[in-house]
């Protein structure tokens, strides 16, 4: 029997914030794969090593969990006034699936350095010191992002002493602004309600708030979920009851959302919307032992990805807190204390993240212009991933 050899693929391993994953230039991929469809997600899944009935990911570029099983793929934008179209997947790790709902945050931080490495970005604006700028276009959800890249002597800077929760060591700090970042999919608040009454099998009728902002994202309290609002992963991922509610509450949110037609869709729509439960302000000790003062912080969120509690935040979750905090009469907001405010720091299981953004009432509606935060990013690993050829013939 004859068996396909491997083809070698040009790739950069790269972390993003508090994510990692695998990066590729659209005109590298193989002809069959540059466009989007069946082949292009079986050579995706291949490069992970999805799927994985051991959730090891051994035979692939995978961790294993959902902030380590993700692909990106950049090309030249066409868009005027845009460098970079930045197009997202994120791996399911047991199942045949890639999610292209929606955005990875904190891969964003990581999409400028990958853009003016790889030549994406004119070179003329390109500082031989300082700072570049470059505009991305996010594909998933048809937004508009900048990140401001640290320059040195022509080159991008990863190295630094910006510490960021939830990665072990410092790098180059990343500003990174979502620009008018409600969700592509519909208004900002899709069902037009600040707070609604969410009913839930096994759980009860709750408050929620239901915001597409970065991503469609479930804000529920807490309390009302039998939560402090304190918990770290092992306090939930180890629970199969606990993570089996929060799917179920997420996918009749996602029904209320209107993102989901009937709650069985759920399944198929892993990466969206997330589900997350926030508290007032706590002392905790977060996953490095690191002590989080109640003083030091707004509220306690705590965010479940791809069916499982996140370690840190993720950074299109932060653009959804950092909205829904601005804006009084959120459950966010209320969690933080009520009020105006243009800014909040939350805690995480890994530690604090301080999000900003600019909202205002117009006409009625409540907007977001921009919501910003720093992340860092740094190249892990450059040259070729290797795959079975066969993966080209699904």
């Amino acid at each position: 029997m004859t068996f396909a050899p491997q083809i070698k693929i040009p790739a950069t391993y790269m972390r993003g914030g508090t994510s990692k994953g695998v990066f590729f230039k659209l005109s590298d991929l193989p002809q069959e794969a540059q466009q989007p469809g069946k082949i292009r997600d079986a050579l995706l899944l291949r490069v992970i090593g999805s799927p994985d009935p051991y959730g090891k990911h051994t035979d692939g570029m995978g961790g294993a969990t959902s902030s380590t099983s993700k692909t990106v793929i950049l090309s030249k934008s066409e868009r005027p006034g845009f460098d970079v179209d930045y197009l997202f997947g994120q791996v399911a790790i047991d199942k045949p699936f890639v999610d292209w709902s929606g955005n990875c945050g904190n891969l964003t931080a990581a999409v400028g350095a990958f853009a003016i490495t790889n030549h994406l970005v004119d070179a003329e604006r390109i500082p031989t010191n300082g700072m570049a700028t470059v505009n991305i276009w996010q594909q998933n959800i048809g937004k508009a992002i900048t990140a401001k890249i640290p320059i040195s002597n022509g080159v991008v800077q990863e190295t630094g002493d910006f510490e960021l929760d939830g990665v072990t060591f410092p790098a180059a700090e990343v500003e990174v602004a979502f620009l008018d970042p409600a969700d592509g999919e519909g208004a900002m608040f899709p069902t037009g309600n600040l707070v609604d009454e969410l009913t839930v099998p096994g759980v009860g009728t709750i408050p929620a708030t239901l915001i597409n902002a970065g991503i469609p994202t479930i804000f529920v309290n807490a309390q009302d979920i039998g939560y402090q609002g304190t918990e770290l992963q092992t306090d939930i991922n180890n629970d199969t009851d606990a993570l089996a509610k929060l799917e179920t509450i997420r996918a009749y949110g996602a029904v209320k959302m209107g993102l989901i037609d009937d709650i069985s869709e759920a399944a198929s729509r892993q990466h969206t919307p997330k589900v997350a439960f926030v508290s007032a302000p706590a002392d905790y000790t977060a996953s490095s032992g690191k002590k989080i003062s109640a003083l030091d912080i707004d509220l306690n969120v705590r965010a479940v990805s791809m069916g499982k509690l996140h370690h840190a935040m993720m950074g299109t979750a932060a653009v959804a807190i950092g909205t829904a905090a601005t804006i009084p009469g959120t459950l966010v907001n209320k969690a933080a204390g009520g009020g105006e405010r243009s800014h909040v720091v939350f805690g995480h299981p890994s530690g604090t993240l301080k999000v900003g953004a600019q909202a205002e009432m117009l006409k009625g509606d409540w907007t977001v212009k921009k919501v910003v935060m720093s992340r860092s990013a740094r190249v892990l690993m450059e040259g070729r991933v290797c795959v079975p050829g066969d993966v080209l013939n699904p």
